[in-house]
C-alpha cells in the first residue's frame, strides 16, 4: 500500500512523464504527493554542491513544484509536502538565504 510518494520534480531526476506515472500509480492509495525539487545535477543526483543565489533556488523549487502540481492537479492528486533533495537541502541547511524566499510560496501552492 503506497500512502504518499516523494516524486523527483525533474532537476535531479524525473520528467513529466515519470512525474505522472508515479501520481498515477500512487493514486489510489495515496494521501497525497510530496514534491521532492533537487538541484538541475543529473549527472550527480543532485548531490553535488552548485553555486546558487536566493532567486535562483526560489526559482529553481517554485519551476520544479509548480510542474508536479499541474501534474497531480490533471490526475485528482495535490502536494501535500515539498522537502528539497540532496545538496539543495544541504545548502539550504547552511545558508538561511537559500531557505527562506521559497517555503511561502511553496505552501500557498499547497493550499491552492
Amino acid at each position: 500500500m503506497v500512502t504518499s510518494a516523494n516524486i523527483a520534480c525533474g532537476g535531479h531526476a524525473g520528467s513529466a512523464d515519470t512525474m505522472r506515472t508515479t501520481v498515477e500509480l500512487a493514486l489510489p492509495e495515496r494521501r497525497g504527493d510530496r514534491a521532492h525539487p533537487g538541484l538541475d545535477d543529473r549527472t550527480n543526483f543532485g548531490r553535488r554542491d552548485l553555486p546558487l543565489t536566493a532567486a535562483e533556488a526560489h526559482a529553481l523549487v517554485l519551476r520544479q513544484i509548480g510542474a508536479l502540481d499541474r501534474i497531480a492537479r490533471s490526475c485528482g492528486g495535490r502536494i501535500v509536502h515539498v522537502k528539497p533533495h540532496g545538496a539543495l537541502y544541504n545548502l539550504a541547511a547552511r545558508n538561511a538565504a537559500l531557505a527562506t524566499p521559497w517555503p511561502q510560496p511553496c505552501a500557498n501552492r499547497i493550499r491552492g
